[in-house]
């Protein structure tokens, strides 16, 4: 008989670094960009990486896995297909949560906030610094639709690059765009030994000052 799968001796004991109230910046913001800056300057794998959480009106929570494409002043932004499983609940749900994590930094970082679409001027800039292949790519996938095989996304997709291929700028689909995530709540979590964890949240108070406490691990 096969051995069965044994999960739970795996463990690593965290030991780079420690987090202190004394050692982050007032704003969040500003302290996951400078995160980012250590996480990208150490070539931690696939960096801009997040888990975005949404959920149904009703609460059923699905989760996957987007790239961050800008840090604004105002919160954090993505761009998806707004017709695809998360564009639909986030507008039936307009609430998500974030999640980094860079394991060769031992760190995490999780953001809750509310989501709204960006501009459109915004959307469309972004739209046009992609590579074209990405931009036929947006146009030709009816993103968490079920299709019968890969054949018609090629067909979709050589249709679309058929139609535009006389277009030097190519517009951008309505059904496509960006978010903005605006954070309520940010946890930075540096892991330690033992365990003994180092959790410190913001929270964004009424005054729209923000607020730092240290959790328990």
């Amino acid at each position: 008989m096969e051995k069965p799968l044994s999960l739970a001796d795996i463990r690593i004991n965290y030991s780079l670094k420690e987090l202190t109230q004394e050692s982050v910046a007032q704003d969040p913001l500003q302290q996951f960009g400078t995160w980012m800056e250590e996480a990208l300057a150490a070539k931690a794998d696939e960096p801009t990486a997040m888990t975005l959480s949404t959920a149904t009106a009703q609460g059923r929570p699905t989760a996957r896995v987007v790239l961050l494409k800008a840090l604004e002043k105002a919160g954090f932004v993505f761009y998806t297909n707004y017709e695809s499983r998360k564009g639909q609940q986030l507008q039936e749900n307009p609430f998500a949560a974030l999640t980094f994590f860079w394991p060769s930094l031992e760190r995490q970082v999780r953001i809750e906030g509310t989501v709204e679409r960006v501009p459109e001027e915004m959307s469309d800039a972004y739209f046009q610094s992609r590579p074209r292949g990405s931009q036929i790519g947006a146009w030709s996938s009816p993103q968490s639709q079920p299709i019968p095989d890969r054949f018609v996304l090629q067909h979709l997709e050589q249709e679309y690059t058929a139609k535009f291929k006389d277009q030097e700028v190519l517009p951008r689909p309505s059904h496509w765009g960006g978010y903005l995530v605006r954070p309520q709540r940010i946890e930075f979590w540096q892991g330690r030994q033992n365990r003994l964890h180092d959790r410190l949240l913001y929270e964004l108070e009424s005054s729209g000052n923000w607020r730092i406490q240290r959790l328990a691990p």
